[in-house]
């Protein structure tokens, strides 16, 4: 995998080559060595293992993607703070005129200014401090704990101890006053010192977490770049809560999806509810405040698709009033619906209650049965009734509906209709029902003998004008024969126009002859009833 460049490869050494480093990727074959003896990754992609070429690479190597360019005057020690060179008994010439110090001039003196300065007085010099100047590479300069002293974080443990210790003495001097006044034998006193007792102990408790509340600030920048406002965070996480990953630690109970720190399932569907302290988050969008919430959305997208101009991100406030009024109105058309409906049809649950003998059905009467369940004595029998209308009559019948029955349909035995919203018509509806079915039955008997014996048909000739032909009118049949050839040539005229002559003579003198044939012809191709002739 990481070679040097090499010289040009023989397709038989190259083929080897890709073997070997299949090899090496199975494990088949020892990895490759670097000039240091440390083993490659034979999984390390050849754009990385190999070297540039101007490094000149001899053997296999990954230095060429480590850090090779590093200074060595770069130094990770830090300043020694409050330290000393030399202590002078007198001013020297340069020195500070204040402290006395060659290390730094007047007015970088971090001493208080003194009324009459060491070089005048030359008492008092002070020492000279320790300058040191390093070189700090990329992560010196940004190291936020370098020259931290450790040790010191002492002093905050022992800060904290000593609180602790003051806070379990003051709670034993006030129990120690408690039964120096309280009475031992008064069960009274005693619950009350005890209630007392627990009060003091959330008290104190609610104390100590109000300063450790500080632990839990998060202070950021809002909105700017050097300083500016802060905004302080709390953690509202109580830390002796169990997380949510570590209800269950089965790998196939609710999934937990870390960048939200969300757990949709209750990790615990087999446990008791009434131990269980966390449902799952779905259980908390399905109860509360966020059906409110989801009904308000629901609200503001279904006013919109009818038209309102109403938007629950832009005006949340208005569309939050718009739902308010919308249920206020739901609710009143709601009553006033039942009150119309109470007003119509009545309420039962106001009216006065039934007698409790109709209600378990008990009475006085004695009701005797046979062993088939039929009633023997103490009961008529009770005839069933349908669930239509009994014994209403319609239409000034005298019978209802279904008391007459003929030829597969029901009727009224009043009038014997079999219309059933025909007015009755009695006696005379009857007789004359009857005449109109014999006159009926006569005529289809007349029609079936007429079928038996057909009529020879007459044959009548059209007349001229549209009539039948008079008995008096006598017809040529060899001038007939010319009228009709006559009329054949002239329709063949009619249907070629350009083949008639300019100057082409009219006959205006009809006879009877040319009419029978005009009118034979008709009939025979325009008349739309020959068929029916």
């Amino acid at each position: 995998m990481a070679t040097a460049s090499v010289a040009f490869k023989s397709r038989e050494d190259h083929r080897k080559q890709i073997e070997l480093e299949e090899a090496r990727k199975a494990g088949l074959a020892p990895a490759e060595v670097d000039e240091d003896g440390k083993e490659i990754n034979p999984h390390i992609p050849q754009y990385m293992s190999s070297a540039p070429w101007y490094l000149n690479a001899e053997r296999p190597s990954l230095k060429h993607q480590r850090k090779w360019k590093s200074d060595p005057n770069y130094t990770t020690s830090w300043y020694d703070r409050g330290a000393k060179t030399f202590q002078a008994q007198k001013y020297r010439k340069g020195a500070c005129e204040n402290c006395g110090a060659m290390t730094h001039n007047a007015k970088a003196c971090m001493e208080r200014p003194r009324k009459v300065g060491a070089k005048h007085t030359d008492k008092h010099i002070a020492a000279d401090e320790k300058v040191e100047t390093f070189e700090l590479d990329y992560d010196g300069k940004r190291d936020r704990w370098n020259g931290y002293d450790a040790s010191t974080y002492a002093r905050v443990i022992e800060r904290y101890e000593a609180r602790d210790d003051a806070r379990k003495k003051f709670l034993k001097e006030q129990q120690l006053k408690r039964l120096e006044k309280g009475d031992q034998n008064d069960e009274g006193a005693a619950i009350d010192e005890a209630e007392d007792e627990d009060d003091l102990r959330v008290d104190e408790a609610k104390v100590d977490e109000s300063k450790q509340m500080d632990f839990a600030k998060v202070e950021k920048r809002v909105r700017t770049t050097g300083g500016g406002s802060t905004g302080t965070v709390r953690n509202l996480r109580i830390r002796e809560d169990t997380a949510k990953y570590l209800l269950n630690l089965d790998v196939n109970s609710a999934h937990y999806d870390p960048k939200t720190r969300s757990m949709r399932e209750d990790p615990l569907p087999e446990a008791d509810p009434n131990e269980k302290f966390y449902l799952g988050d779905n259980q908390y969008r399905s109860s509360g405040q966020a059906l409110e919430f989801k009904d308000l959305n629901i609200h503001a997208w279904e006013a919109f698709d009818k038209g309102q101009d109403v938007h629950m991100q832009a005006a949340p406030s208005q569309a939050e009033l718009l739902y308010k009024n919308f249920k206020v109105m739901k609710e009143k058309l709601k009553s006033q619906t039942k009150d119309t409906i109470i007003e119509k049809y009545g309420n039962a649950a106001d009216e006065d209650k039934l007698p409790r003998e109709l209600l378990l059905g008990q009475s006085e009467r004695q009701v005797e049965y046979d062993r088939a369940g039929r009633i023997v004595k103490g009961q008529e029998v009770a005839i069933p009734r349908s669930k239509y209308e009994e014994d209403v009559y319609i239409n000034n019948h005298t019978t209802v509906w279904g008391s007459w029955w003929k030829d597969h349909q029901w009727g009224f035995k009043c009038c014997k209709q079999t219309i059933r919203n025909s007015y009755c018509t009695g006696a005379a509806g009857i007789e004359a029902a009857e005449a109109a079915g014999d006159l009926m039955r006569a005529n289809i008997a007349r029609k079936e003998s007429a079928a038996e014996d057909p009529k020879p048909i007459e044959e009548k000739r059209p007349a001229t004008w549209g009539t039948d032909v008079p008995d008096d009118v006598v017809l040529d049949e060899k001038l007939l024969a010319d009228a009709l050839k006559k009329e054949d040539q002239r329709k063949r005229e009619e249907k070629d126009e350009r083949k008639r002559k300019y100057n082409v003579r009219w006959n205006d003198q009809v006879t009877q002859e040319d009419m029978e044939a005009y009118r034979m012809k008709k009939v025979h191709h325009d008349d739309p009833m020959k068929n029916f002739s």
